[in-house]
């Protein structure tokens, strides 16, 4: 994919269509540091940006028309949930020649001037992204970085930092991952996903596999071991590639104490005892991927131990919101099989004589019908499973299944565990006067779930 370069000198004024979406709201925030004006457009819904959007003082509507657009805009930046057909700002800035620019496109001609770290994976890219930008901004390396969601301790989900490194959450949705040149990386996993956009896993699977024979010989490539899938993908690699994992035939091999404490042995060297906030397997194996990356960066290992001590996490990743009635209410973003499992397996160490209520809202009608099959498999964990009706997106608002399928199947292997519950607020309705001292709700999807914990909420 070929983009042309824009000087960004010259640029005074951007009109953002899709402001309040989490990777463009981090641009914006880059483009702001460096004194360019921005304006732009939304939906009227709330998202954690509008917040961030207000902080910097940014006019924005909450509609899209086509008078909206200034005539003086330099730059038109847009969301890739847009195009001619679906959105008329896009429509008109087209036809009157704006020039014109994806925010994948602008954020990668950022990354690839810098030496970028590109963390990427079907799971826990997030969470990882976050985590690396964190210490390294505390071991005081100063990065720039661009995340999926808000990390808690900077109430944003942006890094503007003065040194070399510059750390971005890689989505392969899209097939962004073909714009970016990372001079290293980190593959966290390797699972079928957006079958709306990979017809199959070997097309999926070749994403990645191009992706990591981008890093160049000098660099290096962080990847879970433990994977058939991500053992495959990173066999064309041209770097130094450093294997990680629970398993005793990785190069950094992980000793688990508990569900948030490890030590690590890296290449037969002892690491020493690391502990985090955050909790399970999953986030063990991030912490491990962000500490080789800064073994590799030649950091300070104290230093790099005190501040995945400090990690707080980000919005919507096992996120404790509250209580009610005594009930402890979590939200978290899965919304994939196996982030559930391992989510779900995070939340049955850490509370394990508690009751589990999982409010599951599915996330797209083309993924919940492929995956149909592991996500009925996925609840084990839980002890009573509510399904939302599936959350359409700007891509789809229909499709061939419905939640109370999902349903169905989950009682076919458990009885009477899961029942359908269309919307939030019959949710809400049904559960606040039930749960009590002995139960966690635990809200999980990629939608607007959270909105169950947060009503729940005394």
């Amino acid at each position: 994919m070929e983009t042309n370069m824009l000087d960004l000198s010259k640029i005074k004024k951007v009109y953002v269509i899709g402001i309040k979406g989490s990777g463009v709201i981090a641009l914006v925030q880059i483009l702001q540091s460096i004194g360019i004006e921005i304006t732009g457009s939304d939906t009227h819904e709330k998202f954690f940006t509008d917040e961030v959007l207000q902080k910097l003082g940014i006019q924005y509507f909450e509609n899209f028309a086509a008078k909206n657009i200034p005539a003086d805009a330099d730059l038109i930046l847009y969301s890739t949930a847009y195009n001619e057909h679906n959105n008329i700002e896009f429509a008109q800035a087209k036809s009157h020649n704006f020039t014109m620019m994806s925010y994948p496109e602008l954020l990668a001609q950022l990354f690839n001037q810098k030496y970028g770290i590109a963390v990427c994976g079907t799971h826990g890219k997030t969470t990882t992204s976050a985590m690396l930008a964190y210490v390294m901004q505390q071991v005081g390396t100063s990065p720039t970085a661009v995340i999926g969601s808000r990390v808690r301790q900077w109430g944003s989900n942006a890094l503007i930092g003065n040194g070399e490194t510059f750390v971005i959450e890689a989505d392969e949705f899209q097939n962004k991952l073909a714009l970016y040149e990372p001079k290293a990386a980190i593959l966290t996993s390797v699972d079928y996903d957006h079958p709306d956009f990979y017809p199959t896993f070997a097309e999926y699977k070749k994403a990645f596999e191009d992706f990591v024979m981008k890093i160049p010989k000098i660099g290096f490539l962080a990847v879970w071991g433990d994977s058939v899938a991500t053992n495959e993908v990173v066999c064309g690699a041209q770097c130094e590639i450093i294997k990680y994992g629970f398993q005793e035939d990785n190069d950094v091999v992980i000793v688990k104490k508990d569900a948030q404490n490890f030590a690590v042995i890296y290449s037969g060297k002892d690491l020493g005892d690391f502990a985090m906030q955050l909790v399970g397997d999953h986030n063990i194996l991030n912490a491990v991927s962000v500490i080789i990356v800064c073994h590799k960066l030649n950091l300070d290992m104290e230093k790099v131990r005190e501040a995945l001590r400090n990690f707080e996490g980000t919005s919507r990743r096992f996120e404790i919101v509250g209580q009610r009635n005594g009930a402890i209410l979590i939200d978290d973003y899965g919304h994939h099989p196996e982030e559930i499992k391992v989510t779900l397996k995070g939340a049955r160490e850490k509370y394990s004589d508690k009751n589990l209520i999982v409010v599951f809202h599915p996330h797209s009608y083309s993924r919940t019908e492929a995956l149909l099959q592991d996500f009925a498999q996925s609840f084990d964990d839980a002890d009573k499973v509510i399904v939302l009706d599936i959350y359409g997106s700007a891509r789809e608002n229909t499709g061939k299944v419905s939640s109370l399928d999902l349903v169905n199947l989950i009682n076919k292997y458990n009885r009477d565990k899961a029942e359908h519950i269309p919307t939030i607020d019959e949710c809400v309705e049904s559960l606040q006067d039930k749960i009590g001292d002995q139960d966690i709700v635990l809200t999980i999807g990629a939608g607007n779930v959270f909105e169950v914990v947060n009503k729940l909420k005394q």
